[in-house]
């Protein structure tokens, strides 16, 4: 081996290990807090209203385990909920997805593949997008212009652009992390303890701690139930994001 190749070995090996460990670190941070928080400014991530309604919604689906079965509990409840649907998944599982449009659920985009939109051109952004709606089009019947970025991760310039082309951003005041909390009655307690009129509520509909698919959403199930249930009690209705966007009082969305 050189002496430039002696020199550039450890530089090379460095720079991996802080990659690396930036990678850790965006993951940890991800877990233990709603990293949306901090990417909330140009989207619609809860509405300013007067009476006490909140929208749920659903990320990742559809699945072919548990959206039909989330569809069931909400059903039973006679609730409204917003899916924001991968492509691919809607590909694989066209007839679940055609029955959350049948069902009367708003539905939402959450790109073709889950891929991070920070890495993408605008371009591939917009070709993305567009792609994902055509195909939700075209399998369901319903049109949409409701868009949630995968992993919530957009830039100041990509919202602008999505925006310009005619879609609404939209991620969560209440995040349930149900991908990670085991515990349905965890979740529960979380979200009733933390609720606020105009809350938009992010759950999963499909996948697991770190995949698309095959997770166990059992406890999602559970939770949706009680949280509907509870809150209703204490006087909430539960609303679409696009029922929830025309009661919105703040009109510089």
């Amino acid at each position: 081996m050189s002496l430039n190749k002696k020199k550039i070995l450890p530089i090379i090996i460095i720079f991996i290990a802080v990659l690396a460990l930036l990678g850790l670190g965006v993951t940890f941070f991800t877990l233990f807090f709603d990293h949306a928080i901090l990417l909330r400014n140009g989207t619609f991530y809860r509405a300013d209203v007067n009476e006490k309604v909140a929208a749920v919604t659903f990320d990742d689906g559809p699945s072919y385990d548990w959206t039909p079965r989330i569809l069931d509990a909400l059903k039973r409840l006679n609730a409204k909920a917003t899916f924001f649907m991968i492509g691919d998944h809607v590909l694989k599982y066209p007839i679940v997805a055609k029955r959350v449009a049948a069902e009367g659920h708003d539905i939402g985009i959450h790109s073709m593949g889950h891929h991070n939109y920070l890495y993408l051109t605008k371009y591939e952004l917009q070709k993305d997008i567009e792609d994902s709606r055509a195909l939700i089009r075209q399998v369901t019947g319903k049109d949409t212009t409701l868009f949630r970025p995968p992993k919530a991760w957009l830039s100041k310039r990509e919202k602008e652009k999505i925006k310009s082309l005619g879609y609404t951003v939209v991620l969560w005041s209440l995040n349930s992390k149900d991908w990670v909390h085991f515990d349905d009655k965890y979740i529960t307690k979380y979200i009733l303890r933390n609720i606020r009129p105009g809350d938009i509520i992010l759950f999963h509909d499909s996948g697991g701690s770190f995949r698309l698919e095959g997770g166990d959403r059992k406890e999602t199930v559970l939770a949706v139930t009680r949280i509907i249930e509870k809150l209703r009690e204490s006087g909430y209705r539960f609303v679409t994001i696009s029922e929830l966007l025309k009661m919105d009082k703040n009109e510089k969305r």
